[in-house]
């Protein structure tokens, strides 16, 4: 039976983190080499669609001026963009900064009632046809908004997922080391996903959507990006993907506040399962359910689990059989399981100093993460989420 849990635990594991990124770049490989993309061209600026760059802030006057100056110089007809901040509950002279701008559409209410509110209500103040959401602490590129527009032209895409990048240095701690390593390996995947079939969920820093296909989220909605896109993927439109439209971000301060964040999305991504338990039906969605179980429900639910079962599991097999732990499979790999936690200790103590070696810190950030995982889910079931603005503080852009 050990040996059972085991391989099973193994399986879950690799498949998870390193399988399925394989998987599903083969199946996009293979898919491209016998369909030729069609070819899309840019519209000229007199025929440009109009389109809304949407921004929710909570007291974020440190980044007001960095924000919006960025937003005036995206390469795109100002005429043809509706610049919208919602700035509800803000008390730290956000909302009287950006008076400073009048190109800024601003609406405003003194209470707090979270992010999930102010979305919603911001909706009804959008004229175009198509949205864009953008973080308040992060800056795109500057064609950002033509790369996104571009990949509208595809009457069959609802949502487009821009690319979030990690602003990393030369010397960083772990949060920023493990961080920026993450999000490139998942920027992969979603690449990969886009264009097999439709990419799974999109990263608020910078998505976008069809306006007609917006519905009211509930209020104690956590996963506001991802319910968001996935709900578009299941009205049979494909969520595109484009790295050349991508929002940089500075990491989070530390790997506690990322743990926090991580926590979070992990409440956020099981109160998902149970909101859209459909998308597990392959007869109905087909390739999208594939998807969906591979890249979130695995990491979301089994696979921090299998993770740090696996080791004890190795260890128990190893301790009842004494006559046989001689150099095998199992030996080799207790060894190399006790060597990265090794060096995740390593990273934990070393987690506040900037160090070249970057890569040190990614072991820490990955032990780090599947904890939250489960903590996420203790949390759901417990009923402590919160659907207010909650993120972990990050450092100017």
């Amino acid at each position: 039976m050990a040996n059972i849990l085991f391989w099973t635990a193994l399986f879950i594991v690799a498949y998870t983190y390193i399988g399925y990124a394989l998987v599903i770049w083969v199946l996009a490989t293979l898919k491209q080499s016998f369909r030729k993309s069609a070819k899309t061209q840019e519209p000229p600026p007199k025929t440009c669609p109009e389109i809304c760059l949407f921004v929710t802030a909570y007291n974020e006057a440190d980044m007001v001026d960095l924000k919006v100056q960025n937003s005036l110089k995206l390469n795109y007809p100002k005429e043809k963009i509706q610049y919208l901040w919602l700035t509800d509950g803000s008390n730290d002279g956000t909302k009287e900064q950006l008076k400073n701008y009048p190109e800024i559409q601003v609406e405003h209410l003194p209470e707090r009632r979270g992010k999930i509110h102010a979305m919603n209500r911001g909706m009804q103040f959008v004229e175009a046809p198509f949205v864009i959401f953008s973080d308040s602490n992060t800056l795109l590129n500057q064609e950002a908004i033509r790369k996104i527009v571009l990949a509208f032209q595809d009457p069959q895409v609802g949502c487009v997922a821009g690319e979030k990048r990690i602003c990393e240095k030369e010397q960083d701690n772990a949060a920023a080391s493990g961080e920026g390593f993450y999000w490139k390996l998942e920027s992969f995947i979603k690449q990969m996903d886009a264009r097999f079939n439709s990419t799974v969920g999109a990263a608020g820093e910078l998505f976008a959507i069809r306006t007609s296909l917006y519905h009211k989220l509930p209020n104690d909605t956590l996963l506001d990006d991802f319910m968001i896109s996935i709900r578009i993927a299941a009205q049979d439109y494909k969520v595109a993907y484009t790295s050349e439209a991508y929002a940089l971000e500075t990491a989070s301060a530390s790997v506690k506040e990322e743990l926090k964040r991580k926590t979070r999305i992990a409440a956020g991504g099981i109160q998902s399962l149970f909101r859209f338990p459909q998308l597990l039906n392959p007869f109905r969605f087909g390739w999208l359910s594939f998807q969906y179980f591979s890249h979130k429900v695995l990491r979301w639910t089994i696979a921090p689990f299998a993770l740090f079962l696996l080791f004890f599991i190795n260890f128990l097999i190893l301790s009842e059989s004494p006559s046989s732990s001689g150099i095998n499979f199992y030996v080799l790999f207790f060894c190399t399981q006790a060597i990265l936690y090794l060096l995740a200790l390593v990273g934990f103590l070393l987690e506040n100093r900037r160090i070249h070696h970057k890569a040190l810190f990614i072991p820490y950030y990955f032990v780090a993460m599947n904890l939250a995982s489960i903590l996420g889910i203790i949390r759901y079931f417990r009923g402590r989420q919160s659907p207010l603005w909650e993120k972990a503080k990050r450092s100017k852009v």
